[in-house]
């Protein structure tokens, strides 16, 4: 999995845009500044932007090209990032030292979600906002229809609404849902897709 993250990433082109995850923008936008986690944050664009705002940015992510990217996309707009080139079973985070957590296309084996997700919540602390885009299971009807479509080809690396109310069982939900949206993220997110969306607090 490395070396294919590694591969794509190693186009001189941003191929899911610099520019942020439209949803992380609205999101990110309601909440007061802090420390925020950015898990398997690829080229930095969630990441960066977020800096720009004045949040204290931490990612990580398996792609030694992705983290090169991603400080220099950094060093573009004159922000900082702390970035980490591992997997989320080698993070090392202290527990209860975030205010947000951002997973935008955040996509796991599925045997290994649940305790993926325990460990990444533990970092969390008590307030601490989730913002979340990813493909849900029903992506998989557009990737049939349009080869162009992204996503996992594993629909067990996707989501559903039941799935993320059991990952973040500790928060409260203030938004879930469901949408079918043209996505223009860059080269490899150009397509119709079905997403989900999801904000949540932890108590």
């Amino acid at each position: 999995m490395k070396e294919f993250w590694d591969s794509r990433y190693s186009d001189a082109e941003y191929v899911y845009g610099e520019e942020p995850n439209e949803y992380v923008k609205q999101q990110l936008a309601k909440y007061p500044v802090g420390k925020a986690l950015f898990p398997a944050d690829g080229e930095g664009r969630n990441s960066v932007y977020a800096a720009t705002l004045g949040w204290d940015a931490y990612a990580f992510d398996i792609s030694s090209e992705g983290q090169s990217k991603a400080l220099a996309l950094a060093a573009k707009k004159q922000v900082t990032i702390h970035y980490d080139v591992c997997g989320v079973e080698e993070t090392k985070y202290a527990p209860a030292s975030f205010d947000a957590m951002i997973l935008s296309y955040s996509h796991f084996p599925a045997a290994l979600k649940p305790a993926f997700y325990q460990q990444l919540n533990s970092y969390m602390r008590s307030g601490a906002v989730v913002i979340m885009e990813v493909f849900s299971k029903n992506h998989t009807k557009y990737q049939q229809e349009n080869e162009n479509a992204g996503g996992p080809k594993d629909q067990g690396m996707m989501y559903n609404e039941a799935e993320i109310r059991s990952l973040f069982a500790d928060y409260d939900v203030v938004e879930l849902q469901e949408l079918h949206i043209q996505l223009n993220e860059g080269s490899y997110h150009s397509a119709m897709s079905c997403v989900l969306r999801f904000t949540g607090v932890k108590r």
